[in-house]
């Protein structure tokens, strides 16, 4: 993909509710496809079929030989993606493996730089890496080999392997799914026509009809995710979209999220200062909702309307969000935006209704979404270290005090709005270069 380009992930939806006897034939589709992908996973997901991943072309042959796609009676299109999918699962599972245990082998304080330097050289390359793993003989190329021969005399070998065995065996797991909500379709499984999508099924030379909300028409692979309780379906659709380029976009600006006011900017400047009373309104409405459901349960009430309640309350949201979001881009003309880094949620506390109102924030959909439409915008999102930044003064660096969402220093003297404050920090730090990395 060019570099002046990339992917967003776009949404189409059905128009009318999915007949129970369609949906029947979708779930079998992705029933097989998850069966297809559990058996990869145990199949691939061990030690022993490390060098089978790259580049794939022998657990294609010999998924093709399994005979598990006559079994299934499941058509080629969709056995073929969900091999594929579980295999590039695999690998991501292979790649945060070597993550985990990268980081270990930073913090481990018994190990020499040289006992360091040589895990990471087997981390990095691949065909060291597995040789270890699988107890080989270590073939490399020529200029490999001699990296490697130059770093092994230096160090304890045999000691080194052990270790970096035992860490395998205690993080890499093989995965398994117990979802059958969704698969992959390629071009020649679909075709869009007459104001929805056909989509092939089990039976050969049949498809059924799901109409769509727009009239929008795509060739490249989608993902079709199924919703049976509300008879309906998502289709996600990857596409590229050009970058652009502002030349007035030049400034610098320093940003705090919040539960109540989406953003607040180091000059003060808010955007999304209704979030608070949406997230309220939306929480209100699924306490009220839950006891409901709760208290009729004998009589088996239905959940259809609810679903559908939910899913326009989501998307109004949402909507909000997006449209603040485009509004603080459009104002604030953002070169290069710094945001703290998020910490994880934290344990609930005493008042339940505060705590279904965190639950309800959709902070981590509000960074999804700011992220993308920096990279649409050619802006530089950075995150910085978050010790302490809401309780430092901006003015003179010490530690103040917060009450009733505003702040104070008691040396200087300055005080303002709490995440002002908080956002000049941000803008502060991320200036003096105190950035994650």
């Amino acid at each position: 993909m060019s570099p002046e380009k990339i992917c967003k992930t776009i949404h189409q939806y059905n128009r009318e509710p999915i007949s129970a006897k369609d949906m029947g034939k979708l779930q079998e589709i992705a029933t097989d496809y998850r069966e297809v992908k559990n058996y990869v996973y145990l199949r691939y997901g061990g030690i022993g079929s490390l060098p089978k991943l790259y580049p794939g072309y022998t657990i294609q042959n010999e998924m093709t030989k399994s005979g598990l796609r006559e079994e299934l009676s499941m058509p080629s299109v969709y056995f073929y993606l969900a091999m594929f999918d579980a295999l590039g699962d695999i690998k991501s599972q292979w790649a945060r493996t070597k993550a985990k245990i990268q980081e270990l082998i930073g913090r481990n304080e018994t190990f020499s730089a040289e006992e360091k330097h040589y895990l990471r050289f087997l981390l990095k390359v691949s065909n060291a890496f597995e040789a270890v793993l699988l107890q080989k003989p270590m073939i490399l190329p020529a200029k490999m080999q001699k990296t490697y021969e130059e770093l092994a005399v230096q160090v304890e070998t045999e000691k080194l392997h052990r270790y970096l065995c035992r860490q395998v065996r205690k993080y890499h797991t093989k995965q398994h799914t117990d979802m059958a909500d969704g698969f992959s379709i390629a071009e020649r499984a679909y075709r869009y026509g007459d104001g929805g999508i056909y989509i092939s099924i089990k039976e050969k030379r049949k498809r059924i009809f799901v109409p769509l909300t727009d009239q929008n028409q795509y060739k490249r692979q989608l993902y079709i995710k199924l919703y049976p309780k509300q008879g309906g379906l998502e289709i996600k659709v990857p596409i590229d979209v050009s970058v652009r380029c502002h030349k007035d976009y030049k400034n610098q600006v320093g940003i705090a999220l919040g539960m109540y006011t989406m953003l607040t900017t180091d000059q003060g400047h808010r955007y999304g200062e209704k979030l608070g009373k949406h997230q309220m309104e939306y929480a209100s409405w699924m306490r009220a909702q839950t006891g409901s459901y709760n208290r009729n349960r004998s009589s088996n009430p239905g959940r259809k309307k609810y679903y559908a309640q939910k899913q326009r309350k989501v998307e109004q949201l949402h909507s909000y969000i997006n449209q603040e979001l485009n509004r603080f881009l459009q104002i604030e003309k953002p070169k290069t935006i710094y945001l703290v880094k998020l910490p994880k949620p934290k344990a609930n506390g005493i008042n339940r209704t505060i705590n279904h109102s965190v639950t309800m924030w959709q902070r981590g959909y509000i960074k999804k979404r700011l992220t993308q439409k920096c990279q649409e915008q050619s802006v530089e999102l950075i995150e910085v270290l978050g010790k302490d930044i809401s309780n430092l003064c901006s003015h003179c660096g010490t530690i103040g005090s917060r009450q009733n969402g505003n702040f104070f220093c008691k040396t200087c003297g300055y005080q303002s709005e709490e995440k002002e404050n908080t956002a000049k920090n941000v803008l502060k730090r991320g200036i003096e270069g105190k950035i994650v990395i």
